[in-house]
């Protein structure tokens, strides 16, 4: 935490009741922690585990490595990474299909002349 500059006092920590299986332990208890990182606004939520304890420790392990991956830029190449595949998957326009379909054509033409000549038997 010291060196992602994070101190306890910049974290809000909350107990809330978890959900899922469980059955009576889990509607009892307060074992799911809510951290939320005050400056960045960065929230976490954590129930993998039964013991509010544990929960607590890898609460701030996940809080920590978001506010990491903030720090280091890696959010935003992630969203460029994003953009690009959004961008490759948009649907073409009706000039740009038609020109692909034109290259195909085109294509398909140039193999039906590099194939061997039919040779008929003369009778």
């Amino acid at each position: 935490m010291t060196q992602l500059g994070v101190s306890e006092d910049e974290l809000r920590e909350t107990f809330v009741r978890s959900s899922g299986p469980g059955g009576q332990k889990v509607n009892k208890t307060s074992s799911c922690v809510q951290l939320v990182h005050v400056p960045t606004g960065l929230s976490v939520k954590c129930q993998q585990e039964r013991s509010q304890l544990l929960n607590r420790f890898l609460a701030r392990r996940l809080l920590l490595d978001r506010i990491e991956r903030l720090q280091r830029g890696l959010v935003e190449a992630e969203k460029t990474r994003q953009e690009r595949i959004r961008r490759q998957k948009r649907k073409r326009s009706k000039r740009a299909k038609e020109k692909i379909l034109q290259d195909k054509h085109h294509q398909a033409e140039k193999k039906v002349q590099r194939a061997r000549p039919m040779i008929s038997d003369g009778d």
